[in-house]
């Protein structure tokens, strides 16, 4: 009786104990719930970078030491100048542009304070003053508000040479720290997970250059688009929708509200043309660039795609839905290596098409003489 008394308060102190750290882990994780991000976006840019090593690491006659500080140093070049030259850039043509945005929203003021009926007046009024809330001229910054900004700045600075630092550090160690976690699994299944690891950072890296190379493309049309039209700031609006293209659902709308409206300051005709242009170009996009750079990246359905956006927004705002995708993509690879594909699931005859019963029909008898013979239906 002893024994059976003492066997379960042991085995309620293990449970306590088990609890209690797995409670500690969630708030430590939401602690350092930044540090985590950057992290992920240092791994999401490693695991893009490694096939560029190991493809010039097959064509150079350099050692994978080698070869990963060239294309560090590389990638360093291209982000350190983008933030010293397009960034300042930006920043200046926006201050012009948003001077030139006030005189708009009271010529827009003064339309709708005379339409009728009175009800569509007061509403688009509203509307206005709502918008323009946002482009008003900023006052004088006071002591404490330029102390704010200069923090604002050096964080800035400080997690951008964190992510750098991160992902110079997770290509030169990924082998090692890869075989340091799969020491603490059974021999059995080290090969597995490994597989679910490469096939997690492949995964993840494609996501990421599809989307480096989809909002290069945007960014790059719209801002040629907007330079030939005449509109002011044209590189802040191609930066501005190079950024909204890796927001999704949204990201295309937000991309073009900002333009239009600065195509408003010089004539109605030329913001008409603007958005009927970027129309057009998020058309020839998503029926023709998308397909062709994103197909085979990140292998999740649409429906789970949309679902992960939905809970990610819902989670972390627009971070959290920027990063769902790939979270859910990696999430899928370890489920689907936890099935049991050894017994496939035969497919519901009611969501075949007619085209499509025989077909599964003749599936199905395969499934059938490959476990007779006690083959594995996958092969």
């Amino acid at each position: 009786m002893r024994v059976e008394f003492l066997g379960s308060a042991i085995r309620g102190a293990g449970l306590a104990l088990g609890a209690a750290a797995v409670v500690g882990v969630l708030l430590l994780a939401n602690a350092a719930a930044q540090v985590l991000l950057l992290i992920f976006i240092a791994i999401l840019l490693a695991s893009a970078l490694e096939p560029v090593v190991l493809a010039l690491r097959g064509r150079l006659p350099l050692g994978r030491g080698s070869t990963i500080l060239a294309v560090y140093f590389v990638f360093f070049v291209a982000v350190i100048g983008f933030a010293l030259i397009v960034v300042p850039a930006a920043i200046g043509q926006a201050q012009k542009v948003a001077a030139a945005l006030p005189p708009l929203f009271d010529d827009l003021r003064a339309q709708a304070a005379v339409l009728r009926p009175a009800a569509l007046s007061e509403s688009l009024t509203a509307l206005i003053d709502a918008v323009s809330v946002n482009f008003q001229p900023a006052p004088p910054p006071e002591a404490n508000e330029v102390v704010e900004v200069g923090t604002a700045v050096a964080e800035a600075a400080i997690a951008l040479a964190t992510v750098l630092t991160l992902v110079f550090f997770w290509l030169v160690e990924n082998a090692r720290l890869q075989r340091y976690a799969l020491a603490y699994l059974p021999a059995s299944r080290r090969a597995g997970a490994r597989a679910a690891w490469n096939e997690i950072e492949q995964r993840l890296g494609l996501w990421v250059r599809g989307q480096l190379i989809l909002m290069g493309a945007m960014g790059l049309a719209t801002g040629v688009v907007y330079t030939v039209l005449g509109v002011p700031g044209a590189v802040i609006l191609g930066l501005i929708a190079a950024v909204a293209e890796a927001i999704p659902l949204i990201g295309p709308l937000l991309g073009a509200i900002p333009a239009i409206l600065v195509a408003a300051t010089i004539s109605p005709e030329l913001a008409l043309t603007v958005a009927g242009i970027y129309a057009v170009l998020q058309l020839v996009e998503g029926s023709v660039l998308v397909p062709i750079v994103m197909r085979k990246t990140i292998g999740i359905s649409p429906f789970l795609v949309l679902v992960s956006l939905l809970i990610g927004g819902a989670a972390g705002g627009l971070v959290g839905a920027l990063i769902a995708v790939p979270i859910a993509a990696a999430a899928e690879i370890v489920l689907s290596r936890l099935q049991a594909r050894q017994t496939p699931v035969v497919q519901d005859p009611g969501a075949l098409e007619p085209s499509d019963e025989a077909e599964a029909a003749i599936g199905d008898d395969a499934v059938v003489q490959t476990r007779a013979v006690g083959a594995d239906p996958r092969r």
